[in-house]
């Protein structure tokens, strides 16, 4: 890990540089993933981002390995399961929240043949690459996201405000909001995903 690259954060934290570097902004196409990241954006409202990389193994063992089907069918006991459960995020509506979602995402999958059909519709099939200087220059929300909300929202999601989906698209890989100054930023531009 060389910590002297060029980058948007100014961390030295190994998950955040590792999550910098290697998954944020790099266009997705895997299902499950794109689960963990819903999941995780959804965990992350009112938190910080460094916080969420630090329960995310715990996360992903408590959910199942984020796997939708599995969520789906959680039941109450499972609920009190995860609020006992040491390093989750014990916040109930998030939880509930995370089954519900699994539910709707596997609609999403059978009605579009994949999730990956359905989210990249939003940005027309391919990632919008900004040009932004500055984090300051960096907006919460975009007509995309609140578009990606206002359509989640109808087929029965939470946990998904133009916001939350705005960091789900960057996350993802819809949008590449790497500094002009960041040296993943063009990278992800050619294509690289991830860095050497």
């Amino acid at each position: 890990m060389d910590t002297q690259l060029p980058r948007c954060w100014k961390t030295t934290d190994p998950l955040y540089v590792k999550y910098h570097d290697e998954e944020w902004g790099v266009p997705l196409h895997d299902d499950d993933k794109f689960f963990e990241f819903l999941v995780l954006d959804g965990f992350q409202a009112g938190l910080t981002w460094g916080l969420i990389l630090q329960r995310r193994e715990d996360l992903k063992k408590g959910f199942s390995n984020f796997d939708p089907k599995k969520v789906a069918n959680y039941t109450a006991i499972d609920v009190e399961r995860l609020m006992q459960t040491p390093k989750i995020i014990h916040n109930k509506l998030k939880i509930k929240a995370t089954i519900n979602n699994a539910s709707k995402f596997l609609a999403i999958q059978k009605e579009f043949g994949s999730f990956d059909a359905y989210i990249w519709r939003f940005v027309e099939g391919k990632p919008i690459i900004n040009g932004f200087a500055s984090l300051a220059d960096l907006p919460a929300e975009t007509s995309q996201s609140r578009t990606m909300s206002q359509d989640l929202k109808a087929r029965g999601f939470q946990f998904v405000g133009p916001t939350i989906c705005y960091a789900f698209m960057q996350a993802a890989g819809l949008v590449n909001d790497h500094l002009t100054c960041c040296f993943r930023h063009k990278q992800i531009q050619e294509g690289q995903k991830t860095h050497p």
